[in-house]
Formats: C-alpha cells, structure tokens, sequence
C-alpha cells in the first residue's frame, strides 16, 4: 500500500503548498483554518500556538504531512471542540433574557439543522455581526434547509423528538407476531422520516403531522399495512384512502404505535401519555 497523495478531505486540510523553507507559514495558515472552523469563530492566537507546538513535534519524526496530523489529532481533542459552551453578558442577572451572540447563533444553526459545525459562510456572517439580522437570517435557513446536510433534521431531530431510537429495545411478543421481523422495524423507521421530511421540504402545515392523507412505503410495510399494488423494496409516496384512514398522520404510523405499546398488546396509558409529552409538552405527573 502507498500512502494517497492527493484526496477531497486532505485538500480540505492542507490549505496551502508546504514550499521548502515555508513549512511552517504554511502549517500555522492550516492551524488557523482547521482552528477557526474546529471551534466555530472563537479561535485565538494561543490555540494556534498550541497546534503549531504539536506540528513542530511531528513533522521532526515524520514530516510534514505527520505534522499536520498530529495538530488535527489535538484539535480534536481540545475541550473547545468537543462542547459548546455559549457566551453571556458579564454582570448578567440571574434569569434575565439575553440575545445570543452571531456565533453562538451560527453554532446553534449548524447543529439543529446539519448536526454538525458551522460552515464558512455562517462563520464569515458571524463574524460581521450580520447574522442575527431578520433578513439574513431567514435566508441563511432556507440555504441550509436546501443542502443534502439537512437530512440530519430528520435522522437526529426527528428521531429524538419522535423517540424513533427506542424502536431497536422493542421487540412484539413472538407468538402474537411471528411475522415481526427486522425488515419490518427498519421499514417502521423509514416511513415515519419520510413522512417528516415531506413535512419540512414541502412547508406543510403543521397540522398535517396527524391529519396527513399520504405516506411512504415499500412492499413489506404495505403489505403488513394491507394495501394493495405495491412491490419491490424501495419506498415510495402513496395516497390513503378512507379505507385506510388508520393510518393518516403520525398516530397511524406502525413505529409510533409500537414504541406507545406493550409487547403484546397497546397501552392507552403509554400511548396517552406520549401524546402528552411529545405533541403537547405537558406530560402526565
């Protein structure tokens, strides 16, 4: 095996020709860049010097480009990294409502909507105060809503606020079910962040989330549905008629109501209760 040259993410890193006699100009504009993005705006000089120390340490064993992975190797370790703690005023009583800063708001964009860190664009608006303007803000969104990222909306958000995870602990008595099977919960999960995202791409009314007429499917979940026609194993789009009027909106979907039931049979208190939580925010003492 040879060690790859050239590739998409190490041209995300290597920013700049490690030019002989230049390599550390090149390597502190690279600490600079990874440092800036890594702790989204709120890099300083002694956090550049920090990763410079490290790169000086590993390019003396293996050169440059060891260098270089020893500074990514600390910064993805550095506490301003792994958490986000977001600034308050000084002098700042107990309970009082503050504007959250550009970056802050930057960060807090990134994370809700792509599950990961700002980009450039949200750093360079943060960074000239312009973000928390109305305007600017409404149109970053939609730029962000537009970008492949924002699956995670769906994958992370939705999964969370829906409690789509705890499909993996719950297993139907056997004997009641024996047509239950993985395929089956993995097709459970798939409909319900269909259904989700279709209400975000599509702008849909809120209301839609339990009065919804469609939903996604693929063969497996229609059949164990009951609805006619549909073959093969990818999901597609399909209206419901009032034959099927079971399944409009969250409350009809098969993950829902398993993860809201006992294992061998439903639970109005489970299901009641969840209802509570997570549509109303009021849940049950």
């Amino acid at each position: 095996a040879t060690e790859a040259a050239d590739s998409p993410s190490r041209r995300r890193i290597i920013v700049c020709a490690p030019e002989t006699g230049a390599q550390e100009r090149c390597a502190r504009q690279i600490a600079t860049a990874l440092a800036r993005r890594a702790y989204r705006g709120y890099a300083t000089d002694a956090d550049v010097d920090t990763l410079l120390q490290f790169f000086s340490s590993g390019e003396r064993s293996g050169g440059f480009d060891t260098g270089v992975e020893a500074m990514v190797q600390r910064l993805l370790v550095d506490p301003k990294f792994l958490f986000r703690v977001e600034a308050t005023p000084s002098q700042l009583a107990a309970g009082t409502a503050y504007r959250v800063n550009d970056r802050d708001l930057a960060a807090r964009l990134s994370f809700f909507l792509w599950s990961s860190i700002p980009d450039d664009e949200l750093l360079r608006l943060a960074d000239a105060g312009q973000l928390g303007k109305d305007d600017v803000l409404r149109a970053q969104v939609r730029r962000m809503m537009a970008d492949p990222r924002a699956a995670a909306l769906t994958t992370n958000f939705a999964a969370q606020w829906l409690g789509l995870r705890a499909l993996a602990s719950h297993d139907p008595v056997v004997d009641q079910f024996p047509d239950f099977d993985d395929n089956l919960r993995q097709a459970f999960r798939q409909e319900v962040e269909l259904f989700f995202g279709s209400m975000v791409t599509e702008d849909r009314s809120v209301l839609d989330l339990l009065t919804a007429k469609y939903t996604f499917v693929n063969e497996r979940l229609a059949l164990f549905y009951g609805i006619p026609g549909v073959r093969g194993s990818y999901f597609r789009r399909i209206e419901l008629d009032d034959s099927h009027s079971a399944r409009y909106g969250l409350l009809g979907k098969g993950a829902l109501l398993m993860i809201t039931a006992q294992p061998g049979r439903t639970s109005p208190v489970v299901r009641g209760n969840w209802v509570l939580r997570t549509l109303l925010g009021s849940p049950a003492p």
